[in-house]
């Protein structure tokens, strides 16, 4: 679908991890980091979807091979089994997440990884972010399969394009058919099921013997009430926390979903049977929390969204109060960065879901991919800012209680992005697209390097310090 994507680039190369993994794994180990999140791709081990189509044995040495290369460097690894590349056949055989005939499937893979690199693999997580790979494949369509809404105009991405943009039959000629009032609800549904089936799986056939965790990893942004003096608005945000976090973290901590879906949804959202709610219930030995940035939210009953996941909210997004933005824009259109959102969603999380154990997934900010000279593009202290911002936030969060017990920037390399291929940069370390995908470490690389060695000087940051400089800084950048 390189239609989908901003430079019509695809993902064949990447960066080229494949070939250049044990270089990159130098440079962790030389930057200090000892815990690496990688994910499996399931076609690259079963090359059909299914079991019956055979296991790839040179898809398991690879991935044996970097879990053997961390391992002896002391890089804990931490696995993902399913990060939105569903194998093609699967999705033409049944429609892939919208049947569940994928459930027995996705254990069968699942399986086969929990037995080749179990032994190894003491963290593992069955689904990446599957609040992403729900709404982009299914509502906003620019994830495969490119289901969307057919009743809206289509509209130039804005500050709120990655809850709110869709894709039109007849207008965006890459977009499929499909229906954004109940299709989200199933595929979500399916996830949450073919997730507590495996760690089903993993903890009657290999939890004891491998003595390894399983979890699922969800994102969430965090939501303000744009008015926080009016309790409509206030209810549309934790709705819109309801809809976006708990509609994946509640089922797995409550065994159902929140309340205020069933309100707001209906009949549209699925219900699960008592053995499903067995098995959903309790299915997470701690919680993958991804992170990026903060909204405010509007109670929004007359909607003119189109019928879905969008208008069932009743919601309405923003970036800015009175024209002031909640926070500095980063290199997205849809990320500003609002530190104090991550201490709101671990506090919430402690608070709302029985005090897990949590584990920041992803963290962190992008800028430009733009035309600048090397040294400047390693010159990336906004960078720096940031994530030390977000520490001070995830710290105090800490000192209340929440069992926070690692955290995983994103990321470190830049890389090629689901929607934004080569347009962006996440990355610590720059990487040059054009002439052969060779790393220069940047600015925040060294910073992260003296952070995790503890050389840093000068005195600890406290919260009351980042919220000045943060607001002061919301101000000088109002007309932005």
């Amino acid at each position: 679908m390189t239609a989908k994507i901003t430079d019509g680039t695809n993902g064949s190369f990447a960066i080229d991890h494949y070939n250049r993994y044990k270089d990159d794994v130098k440079l962790m180990k030389k930057i200090g980091i000892d815990a690496y999140r990688l994910s499996i791709a399931w076609s690259r081990i079963l090359p059909g979807g299914k079991l019956s189509g055979g296991v790839n044995r040179d898809g398991v040495k690879f991935y044996n091979d970097l879990i053997d290369l961390l391992l002896s460097e002391g890089i804990e690894p931490y696995v993902t089994l399913f990060h939105f590349d569903i194998p093609l056949s699967l999705e033409e055989d049944y429609g892939g997440f919208l049947s569940e005939q994928i459930i027995p499937d996705f254990v069968d893979y699942a399986n086969v990884c929990f037995f080749e690199f179990g032994d190894r693999v003491k963290y593992w997580f069955t689904i990446n972010e599957a609040w992403t790979f729900t709404h982009h494949g299914y509502v906003s369509g620019g994830f495969p399969p490119g289901h969307g809404s057919t009743t809206t105009p289509a509209t130039p991405l804005n500050a709120s394009s990655h809850i709110k943009h869709r894709c039109v039959l007849g207008v965006d000629q890459t977009c499929h058919t499909g229906d954004p009032t109940t299709e989200p609800y199933i595929v979500a549904h399916n996830l949450i099921l073919a997730h507590a089936a495996a760690v089903d799986v993993y903890r009657r056939n290999y939890q004891a013997v491998q003595g390894g965790k399983i979890s699922i990893v969800n994102m969430s942004t965090w939501f303000e009430p744009q008015n926080p003096q009016d309790p409509k608005d206030v209810a549309a945000a934790a709705r819109a926390v309801d809809f976006m976090w708990g509609w994946f973290v509640a089922p797995i901590a409550t065994g159902d979903y929140p309340p205020t879906m069933r309100q707001y949804v209906g009949d549209r959202l699925p219900r699960f049977s008592a053995e499903q709610k067995r098995l959903v219930k309790g299915s997470y030995d701690f919680i993958g929390m991804n992170y990026y940035t903060t909204n405010y939210a509007s109670d929004d009953p007359n909607t003119t969204e189109a019928p879905g996941y969008a208008a069932d909210q009743q919601v309405k997004l923003s970036f800015d109060r009175d024209g002031v933005p909640i926070g500095p824009q980063a290199g997205s259109n849809w990320l500003y960065i609002v530190p104090v959102g991550i201490y709101n969603l671990l506090s919430h999380t402690k608070n709302v879901y029985n005090d897990p154990l949590i584990y920041i997934t992803e963290n962190g900010i992008d800028e430009q991919n733009t035309r600048i000279p090397l040294q400047e593009a390693l010159k990336d202290d906004s960078r720096i800012k940031a994530h030390l911002d977000h520490f001070t936030y995830m710290k105090k969060a800490i000192d209340e209680g929440v069992r926070l017990k690692g955290y995983f920037l994103w990321s470190l390399f830049d890389n090629y992005e689901w929607a934004e291929g080569y347009t962006v940069r996440f990355g610590m370390v720059h990487v040059d697209y054009v002439n052969g995908f060779t790393r220069y470490p940047k600015n925040s690389a060294i910073w992260y390097m003296n952070f995790l060695n503890k050389n840093l000087p000068g005195p600890k940051r406290e919260v009351e310090q980042v919220a000045e400089v943060n607001s002061g800084k919301r101000k000088r950048s109002g007309k932005a």
